[in-house]
């Protein structure tokens, strides 16, 4: 195969003007971008004294939450079944309490961990959200498989990112409709909670 050439006198064909040709004013346009931008005010931070201020849409590493004492999660295996690199793995026990079911054990392996999030979307309990935490470091293979006792995190610390999810999962809410949470009971937590 040749050259693939435009012919002359069609649409593509561009034609440079002497300004063109010289490339100064494109040169000028570069550098005035480039010290417009000095004098902008600096946004480098001293990390890892100074840490990011972090939105709660940001997506660390999954925690449990952590309601009255208790986990929320009633061990139904979809956060396990969702991931995709097989990073969570629990065992469902029986409680007496309402909820019926729980995990007497679960763990994250972090080393697998991608931070996807898929976790948080299949769970109908919310009970496994992303939390803000990203610096994590460990120094053997065992340290950072995470079990109930290092991702249970209160409620009241992810509230932040609670709130961005229901918000992002019902972003018409108030607006286009406005229904009660009762019409949407979706798990044995929000049927006990609405039977009162």
């Amino acid at each position: 195969m040749g050259n693939i050439r435009i012919k002359e006198g069609t649409p593509d064909e561009r034609h440079l003007n002497f300004w063109h040709k010289l490339y100064f004013p494109e040169i000028i346009k570069g550098m005035m971008f480039s010290i417009k931008h000095v004098f902008r005010k600096q946004v480098t931070l001293e990390y890892p004294e100074v840490k990011p201020e972090l939105g709660p849409e940001f997506r660390g590493r999954p925690v449990l939450v952590e309601e009255a004492g208790q986990e929320r999660c009633v061990a139904c295996g979809l956060c396990a079944r969702a991931c995709p690199p097989l990073a969570i793995s629990m065992q469902a026990a029986e409680t007496p309490d309402q909820k019926e079911r729980y995990p007497a054990r679960f763990e994250i392996d972090m080393l697998r961990c991608i931070y996807c999030g898929l976790c948080e979307e299949v769970c109908p309990e919310e009970a496994i959200v992303m939390s803000e935490e990203y610096d994590l470091t460990f120094h053997t293979r065992e340290n950072a498989i995470m079990g109930k006792d290092r991702l249970l995190v209160p409620k009241e610390k992810l509230k932040p990112r609670l709130d961005w999810l229901q918000k992002f999962r019902n972003p018409d809410f108030g607006t286009v409709w406005n229904h009660q949470p009762a019409n949407n009971t979706h798990s044995v937590r929000d049927r006990t909670r609405h039977q009162h």
